[in-house]
């Protein structure tokens, strides 16, 4: 994604056609070491492609995505049995040693 970023950029910066050294040369200058390999395999897949039909083409691939998450299923209404009592009471255990530990930091995240 950083590889075409920077073609992007530079297409945008008034290069046509940037070469693979001035995508080096843009990742570079914020202290980005550019793989040849992969700037060279970016150049290959948008030869002949205007930024109109990358943008078009992205778009449609981004929107074949699924968005929603993945839902995680407790298993509390479904498991039956002593197992699920000892995993329930596991799951208390760990939410209080997580609360116990939030409190530390006061709940701004820099301990973790």
């Amino acid at each position: 994604v950083k590889y075409l970023a920077a073609y992007l950029l530079l297409v945008e910066g008034g290069h046509e056609h940037p070469a693979s050294k001035d995508i080096e040369h843009l990742l570079e200058t914020v202290g980005i070491e550019a793989d040849h390999k992969q700037v060279e395999l970016l150049l290959k897949s948008v030869s002949g492609k205007t930024v109109d039909e990358l943008i078009t083409s992205g778009s449609s691939k981004l929107a074949s995505l699924a968005t929603g998450g993945a839902v995680a299923s407790s298993g509390s209404g479904s498991d039956t049995g002593s197992g699920s009592g000892a995993a329930a009471e596991e799951e208390k255990e760990e939410a209080s040693e997580e609360e116990e530990e939030s409190d530390d930091d006061m709940g701004f995240g820099l301990f973790d």
